[in-house]
């Protein structure tokens, strides 16, 4: 099982913008359920992400009370469990996976075992900078290659000892991961 998920992760994995995860952090709906920490950050549980994809997707809005039971119900399902059907109010049933896909919690799960198994953070590799396990390659890298054009095949062919699990996963990392701090070099130099 995953140690967590940041806000960010939650929100990549529910396809939901982040502002959504924070607001169901700060109206306390997901703080402090089963929450760990991983370094600084306070990370979510797994079902925080069904959560999230389900309040976004969901035709009415829940009452901050409903929200409560709907994360707490979702917490005490076990992973395989969470797309079935749950009553969110009296006689309101919802068919959890119509509405946000039977593998959304195993897709979760299976990035978080992906992230934990092929990103290393190591302050004597590359500085810290999160990395592919084995190799120098950072996550932001992998991330560049891809948003300039080149396939996850190519970085593969170029890389055959990774495979094509560690590739996506780095890619989701580094989007949900951004570098913190002023870009460098001269940034104003392209807009001349």
């Amino acid at each position: 099982m995953p140690n967590g998920f940041s806000a960010r992760e939650v929100a990549e994995l529910a396809n939901v913008p982040v502002r959504a995860v924070d607001k169901a952090i700060e109206e306390k709906v997901l703080a402090g359920i089963r929450a760990s920490t991983r370094g600084r950050r306070r990370m979510l549980p797994l079902h925080a992400v069904p959560y999230a994809a389900i309040v976004a997707r969901l035709p009415v809005t829940l009452t901050l009370a409903a929200k409560r039971d709907l994360a707490r119900t979702l917490g005490e399902r076990e992973p395989d469990r969470m797309t079935d059907p749950l009553e969110i109010a009296p006689a309101v049933m919802v068919d959890v996976s119509a509405l946000v896909g039977r593998d959304l919690a195993e897709r979760a799960a299976r990035y978080g075992r992906a992230r934990e198994d092929h990103i290393v953070i190591d302050p004597e590799i590359m500085g810290g900078t999160p990395a592919l396990r084995g190799t120098r390659m950072t996550v932001y890298s992998v991330l560049g290659r891809l948003d300039g054009g080149d396939s996850i095949d190519d970085i593969l062919e170029d890389n055959p000892h990774l495979t094509r699990e560690a590739v996506e996963t780095a890619a989701l990392y580094a989007r949900t991961h951004p570098i913190v701090g002023r870009p460098g070099g001269r940034p104003w130099a392209k807009a001349a």
